[in-house]
């Protein structure tokens, strides 16, 4: 089973160093190898439109990026995929900007630029492992709780659907009831059809 991860930078020569180390390098923790399927974006907001849809275990990204910056992009990946572990990047040693990434973000680790190689890939291993740690605990916890009928089995099968497929158990409600599938297209035929 492969581990997906992201990579989000300004810099195309940055993606593609890292993107080359993650793919030579074995990826461990605790005598566990996570092959790592990765992808990588040199604009944060074209790389949120796709957390949308695909999930993702792990996202490391840049501080200072155009547009929007690290911390501001974890924080969205944060609210469409909680479960995901969030790394930030930087060659800039900001105080602040790092206390704002540890409470707005809620990264898991401050990564510098230059990174040592060992240590990133080291760093991967720790947080992918941490996170199949953590949905073990909540898998267990949850099946406790269906069993305590806390929990319905809609549920958990929501849950876990979410997690497999972010965004799908979100539903758009159109004023009369009705599901809208496309808001987009729903706004455009509403233009053009005032009377309906």
């Amino acid at each position: 089973m492969s581990h997906r991860i992201l990579l989000v930078d300004d810099e195309p020569g940055i993606l593609k160093a890292l993107k080359r180390l993650l793919l030579l390098t074995p990826c461990t923790c605790n005598g566990q190898t996570f092959k790592l399927q990765v992808d990588t974006f040199t604009h944060p907001e074209d790389a949120l439109e796709v957390v949308r849809h695909v999930p993702y275990e792990l996202v490391v990204s840049d501080y200072r990026m155009p547009g929007m910056d690290g911390v501001q992009f974890l924080k969205s990946v944060r609210e469409l995929q909680p479960r995901t572990v969030r790394f930030i990047l930087s060659g800039y040693a900001d105080l602040g900007g790092l206390i704002n990434a540890i409470n707005e973000a809620q990264i898991s680790r401050f990564i510098a630029k230059p990174w040592n190689d060992y240590e990133l890939v080291a760093a991967i291993g720790q947080g992918l492992a941490f996170r199949a740690l953590q949905l073990e605990t909540e898998q267990l916890a949850d099946q406790k709780r269906l069993e305590q009928r806390i929990l319905s089995d809609e549920e958990v099968a929501r849950k876990l659907l979410e997690s497999q497929e972010p965004g799908i158990t979100r539903v758009d409600w159109g004023p009369d009831g009705s599901v809208i599938l496309d808001p987009e297209l729903q706004a455009e035929f509403e233009r053009l059809h005032p009377e309906a």
